[in-house]
């Protein structure tokens, strides 16, 4: 019954107020400081000694965005430079072409308009502030036209590409680059209008468009849309993560020594044939991230930004700091107002013009810190906030993410960071840096170490649930057991690691050998542990679904220019007498599985039993219970888990022959729990379980007993 109000109970609360002692000056400035601390060091008091540097970083954000914008406009009015810059049509069919360059004395466009000589009809004139401009009459230029700017500054000249050119093709006899005249008479009709990818959760299915045929060659837009995206769409992926889409002058690089930010790599088409590719994905439910590198750009001169204007410091560092001590590559001023104009505006130039979904940001750390990560532990908060740190490009990266969610509220943005730097994946507002989820590149890493340095009866339950579930409560991670960067030259898939030259003659499913029959069941297994442990999403590398064999190698001098390990042996999948097909079937189930279980990401991972002496952890998610059993000698009969009182029915099982198991689980048993007084004040029961020798189970919750029966 509800206690009756009395007259009293005002008049004593006012009497206290009144008794209170009044705070002094220095109390009430901490009050206020209190109650405007940014998010992210309420929710972390480990941050607090580091407070007025967070704060200051967010500061230099706010004056920087003010700066940008005057205050007056939004950062998506801002990012325009391509709308601006480059050359353009007109309505009444003729051009102008504009280029930033303040070393240049002269600049004018040549190609086979011109013969490919200076002719003053195609002479810019500048503008101010480094701006040259040309107006061409209806007739000068004409679509598919190859062309160049020649360049002159004070004690030199030399032909350079538009930093704005949207279309750059190569010869295929010369091997040179030039810009094309790329503006088709009706713009691409977008049958797909309206997209949000769904990241509940976020299954990301990493890609190379150029190596995903099974041709010896350089696969295409077109090839991809038509032959890989239904296989990715069966396999129950909800987004693509593509790879070196900026035009590269050296197919080797996979796309990460950038020439050409606003053009779409012509090796593999059209930018139409992309939007088309694009707007397919969409209708199949796949959301579309691209691969951007902002992190640093190719040092060739004719193609890229290195020298445009003849100067060092155009859009990078002029001193020390200009070329990357381990990539070969030239490092962007990120304190130049130019440079965040050109970055923004690239970024904002992906979301619209070709409709991507979201960013993966590689090389973060390098933008992160002035030594770039490199040789650095980080093993304490200091790490973070000891001056080592690039504000400019931490400025950029707060800008960006900003930027992009302006642009499209959906967008995904995903930092590939090694440091842990905290914040990253916090918004903006609460005093991140913006990215929606941070890449668990510690897990690949660990997993490569347990299988080079651990014997198998040396896992350990503890410390792999320790590793998979590690990470700060406040920033989601996209967790994954190998990307491109393990399956690279000089280094193994897990496939390879666990089977190696084995698959060469023991795959076919009648050969039962014993190093294939172990490489099968721990590959499963180790997807599975990552993929149930994710709190914001988890991504395959193409191929390693099945366990594709082998490397990636692109053509080069030291292979022949070949072609053999820059493609996707699709056949060995599509082969049923293969044992490929089991890997594959299983990691179809297991991301159904865990793509038909709502916000599965988000619900909380409750563990029931790690025991390192059996090898045997499980956990819960929802009415979800993962066992696994990762002994390779030793299987458990009756094997008692701690786990909510009820019914469970096993709904997978890597131990199914459908998978290339041994089919010693019989999943129609249904499994009751059976109570034990001891651990009744606790809610939870013994289930009791048969679990083989390297094997994981899901089991689903599907009623409780009625205590009162």
């Amino acid at each position: 019954m509800a206690k009756k109000a009395t007259s009293s109970t005002p008049k004593k609360a006012t009497e206290d107020k009144q008794s209170a002692p009044e705070l002094t000056a220095e109390e009430k400035q901490a009050q206020e400081r209190l109650a405007h601390r940014l998010p992210i060091i309420k929710n972390d008091p480990w941050l607090e000694p580091f407070e007025a540097a967070i704060e200051g970083r967010h500061h230099d954000f706010l004056r920087k965005e003010y700066e940008l914008t005057q205050g007056k406009q939004s950062l998506t009015d801002f990012a325009n430079a391509y709308k601006y810059f480059g050359l353009h049509r007109e309505k009444d069919g003729s051009w102008i072409f504009r280029e930033w360059a303040p070393n240049a004395t002269s600049i004018t466009l040549i190609g086979d308009f011109s013969g490919w000589k200076e002719e003053l009809k195609y002479q810019l004139h500048p503008l101010g502030n480094g701006v040259w401009e040309i107006h061409l009459k209806p007739g000068d230029l004409k679509q598919g036209q190859l062309f160049k700017m020649m360049v002159h500054w004070e004690g030199g000249y030399g032909e350079r590409l538009p930093a704005y050119a949207n279309r750059v093709v190569q010869d295929e006899k010369t091997h040179i680059f030039s810009a094309q005249v790329w503006v088709p008479d009706e713009e691409y009709k977008w049958e797909c209008r309206e997209f949000k990818p769904d990241t509940k959760p976020l299954l990301i299915y990493e890609c190379h468009i150029g190596m995903a045929q099974e041709k010896e060659g350089v696969g295409t837009y077109d090839e991809f849309r038509e032959n890989i995206l239904p296989r990715i769409h069966a396999d129950g992926y909800n987004a693509i993560q593509i790879m070196a889409i900026q035009e590269h002058p050296y197919y080797g690089s996979f796309g990460y020594h950038v020439s050409n930010f606003f053009a779409p790599s012509s090796r593999f088409g059209t930018p139409e044939q992309l939007k088309a590719l694009i707007d397919k994905a969409h209708e199949m439910g796949i959301a579309v991230i691209m691969d951007i590198v902002h992190s640093h750009a190719v040092k060739n001169e004719n193609e890229g930004l290195g020298r445009l204007d003849g100067s060092y410091n155009q859009y990078f560092y002029g001193d020390h700091r200009r070329e990357h001590p381990a990539w070969d590559s030239l490092c962007f001023d990120y304190g130049k107002n130019e440079v965040l104009h050109f970055l923004l505006s690239n970024c904002k130039y992906w979301l619209e013009e070709f409709h991507f979904d979201g960013f993966r940001f590689d090389g973060v750390t390098s933008m992160l810190y002035y030594n770039h990560g490199l040789g650095q532990a980080f093993g304490s908060y200091d790490d973070y906030y000891n001056g080592g740190q690039d504000v400019n490009a931490i400025t950029y990266l707060t800008l960006a993410n900003k930027l992009i969610h302006e642009v499209n509220p959906h967008a995904i943005t995903i930092a590939e960071e090694m440091s842990g730097m905290p914040g990253l994946a916090i918004p903006v507002a609460d005093g991140g840096i913006g990215f929606d989820y941070r890449m668990a590149m510690g897990i690949p890493d660990y997993w490569i170490k347990m299988l080079k340095e651990k014997k198998d009866e040396d896992w350990h339950p503890t410390s792999i649930f320790w590793e998979l579930t590690n990470r700060r409560a406040d920033e989601k991670t996209i967790s994954y057991v190998e990307s491109h960067d393990q399956a690279l030259v000089g280094d193994k898939t897990v496939i390879f690691r666990l089977i190696d030259k084995e698959m060469y003659w023991h795959m076919m499913k009648d050969d039962d050998n014993m190093v294939v029959a172990r490489g099968l069941a721990l590959h499963k297994m180790i997807r599975l542990v990552t993929l149930a442990t994710i709190n914001g999403g988890y991504l395959n590398f193409m191929g390693n679904e099945f366990g594709h064999p082998e490397w990636i190698d692109f053509p080069r001098e030291g292979n022949g220019w070949s072609y053999k390990y820059a493609r996707r042996q699709w056949d060995l999948v599509d082969r049923q007498e293969l044992k490929y097909i089991y890997l594959q079937d299983f990691d179809n189930a297991m991301i159904h599985l865990v793509s038909g279980i709502y916000n599965f990401q988000a619900l909380p991972v409750v563990k029931l039993w790690e025991k390192d002496d059996d090898q045997v952890l499980a956990f819960m998610r929802g009415d979800y219970v993962f066992v696994f059993n990762f002994s390779p000698t030793q299987s458990f009969t009756g094997y008692g888990i701690l786990a909510p009182g009820g019914k469970y029915r096993t709904v997978l099982s890597t131990d199914n022959p459908r998978f290339g198991g041994y089919g010693n689980i019989d999943e129609k048993v249904e499994h009751f729990t059976q109570p034990d007084p001891l651990y009744a004040p606790h809610g939870v029961e013994w289930l009791r379980l048969y679990i083989p020798s390297r094997s994981a189970m899901v089991l689903k919750k599907v009623r409780q007993y009625n205590k009162k029966k």
